[in-house]
């Protein structure tokens, strides 16, 4: 449509030239179908039968995964409304963790329906209003069905691992790393006023290619992808007494510029000889306090080097800020921001200190701390690309357990909890006397889409086996869902696939909302996009470059 209107038979320019406008449902159905083409790119990596994909950026990096948050922020969608789709796997990560991929595809099949409904002369804002009385009714009904579990029952947490692992293509080492996972999340759980608290960024997690993913371990401490600053230094110390230095080890140069005349030779001595004792006070500083382990965020000067390692003493420099708040909390010690107030009591203990070849590569490990509230998990994988989708599939199992640890209830999965939700919606619907009844219908079928897509993905009829679900529903089968890999409907609790009540609210509340946000869209207006200037003739080479290399050819 023309953003310019005839006054009079003038016509009036209201928008910049080169604008475009879209409006009514020309807008919605441009927005609805480039958000269901983002919702159909992520569909075949849902379940444990997903598919992956291949993702090559500009620079011909390539990423191999099926993480929804990650397909999409690697796929550079540039769609205002699909890169809302976007936004609601980026939301469903960071606050849940798990379920990208579902958000997305009930996000699409929402708009989806909502699009039939419109075709029908039902106005926007009514679905709008059924879509919200749905989202409601759907949690309530999550909150009423979900099961209780108990933190000390360390095998139902890890079956909640394992059914987040099972999606991946980590798969088939699920249940020896969902082991490690729940070790090393319940490792850094803290209690505070009743319940518990676990963050995600306290479980380092380190990778390095060679061996497999079998050999991946859990250190009781941190793992640093540094070696030690000396040559002359012990590779191993046991009961380490550790210093954490946020100071430098080094003379400060001074901050403006400064003259020393010197007459004398002696005058050089005496100062080089000040410097020494000023370094090595530092280092008698460290001896003072009883620590045999340094480990530095800044740098460490020759010298000191030198000795430090004379006296024993084990050192690493340069390590990064978050490592040193980790190595804090894993070892207890203080972090030291001023040399003259060390005392034996900021120190931190761990059983060893040791530096090891890994690979290529040295690492330093500081294991075997007490009651460590920073952990970490060594990843050897076989390829760089197997190892970053295994780093991203135990951020995602790292994130389930925490969510269970916070709220401590789960439901069933296979698709089961949005079937007994969109059940309940259906019920629900014919008690509403106005149109929105046609909403909430709309929102019950949209949560069907897991069991289509599993389904499907799973080489699986959707039809008869949708058919044979809803049918369990209503017999009050509340946890009849697909078990994708024997390809039957059965009671999911019973199979053993479990997920946090915090993933599947997070998934509805963020998908609703972001169906919501598009379908009152009514109007698009785009301005003009930037051009670029011309270049300069001559391909844009500085002037007397151009052409002036002809004779390169002859070599």
């Amino acid at each position: 449509m023309s953003s310019n209107t005839q006054a009079g038979g003038v016509p009036v320019l209201i928008l910049k030239e080169g604008s475009n406008r879209s409006r009514g449902r020309e807008a919605q159905h441009t927005n609805i179908t480039a958000a269901k083409i983002v919702a159909e790119s992520v569909r075949s990596a849902l379940g444990p039968k997903g598919m992956d994909k291949m993702l090559v950026d500009s620079f011909g990096d390539v990423t191999v995964t099926s993480d929804g948050r990650t397909i999409l922020d690697e796929m550079d969608v540039q769609n205002p409304a699909a890169k809302m789709l976007v936004e609601v796997a980026k939301t469903q990560d960071n606050e849940a963790g798990d379920g990208t991929t579902s958000a997305v595809v009930i996000a699409g099949e929402l708009l989806s329906k909502a699009e039939e409904l419109i075709e029908k002369n039902i106005h926007p804002n009514v679905i709008i209003d059924g879509y919200s009385l749905a989202q409601t009714k759907a949690l309530e009904t999550l909150e009423k069905i979900a099961m209780p579990i108990d933190l000390k029952n360390k095998e139902q947490l890890k079956k909640v691992a394992v059914t987040s692992m099972a999606s991946k293509l980590v798969a088939e080492h699920k249940e020896y790393l969902a082991d490690i996972v729940v070790k090393a999340m319940l490792a850094v759980a803290e209690k505070e006023n009743g319940s518990y608290k676990a963050d995600v960024d306290d479980v380092r997690v380190e990778k390095k290619t060679g061996e497999s993913l079998r050999d991946t371990s859990l250190i009781n401490g941190i793992v640093l992808d540094k070696e030690l600053v000396h040559s002359g230094m012990s590779k191993r110390v046991e009961k380490a007494k550790i210093a954490l230095l946020d100071t430098s080890l080094e003379i400060e140069k001074t901050e403006f510029d400064a003259k020393i005349n010197i007459d004398s030779p002696d005058q050089i001595e005496a100062f080089l000889q000040q410097e020494e004792s000023m370094l090595k006070s530092m280092v008698d500083k460290i001896v003072a306090s009883g620590a045999n382990v340094v480990i530095c965020q800044k740098g460490i000067d020759d010298m000191v080097q030198h000795f430090l390692a004379r006296k024993n003493i084990v050192a690493i420099r340069r390590a990064k800020k978050s490592d040193i708040e980790k190595l804090a909390k894993a070892t207890g010690a203080k972090i030291i921001t001023n040399l003259d107030d060390i005392t034996s009591a900021d120190l931190g203990y761990a059983a060893l200190v040791e530096e090891r070849k890994i690979a290529e590569d040295k690492m330093t490990f500081i294991e075997g701390c007490k009651n460590p509230k920073a952990v970490t998990i060594l990843i050897r994988g076989g390829t760089p690309r197997m190892n970053a989708e295994t780093e991203r599939s135990i951020h995602d199992a790292l994130c389930v357990i925490r969510d269970i640890i916070q709220e401590p209830k789960i439901v069933a999965g296979g698709s089961a909890p949005e079937l007994e939700m969109s059940k309940v919606l259906k019920q629900y619907a014919e008690t509403l006397p106005g149109r929105e009844q046609l909403a909430v219908k709309a929102f019950a079928e949209g949560l069907e889409a897991i069991a289509i897509t599993l389904t499907e993905n799973a080489g699986l009829d959707p039809i008869d086996i949708l058919s044979e679900l809803r049918s369990r529903h209503e017999k009050g089968e509340t946890w009849a869902g697909i078990e994708v890999l024997s390809g039957k409907v059965q009671d999911m609790s019973k199979a053993g696939v479990f997920e946090p009540i915090t993933v599947k609210k997070q998934i509805i509340k963020s998908a609703s909302e972001a169906a919501m946000l598009i379908i009152k869209i009514d109007d698009v207006i785009a301005s003009e996009k930037m051009r670029s200037p011309p270049m300069p003739p001559g391909g844009g080479m500085p002037p007397g470059m151009g052409g002036g290399m002809g004779g390169m050819g002859g070599f």
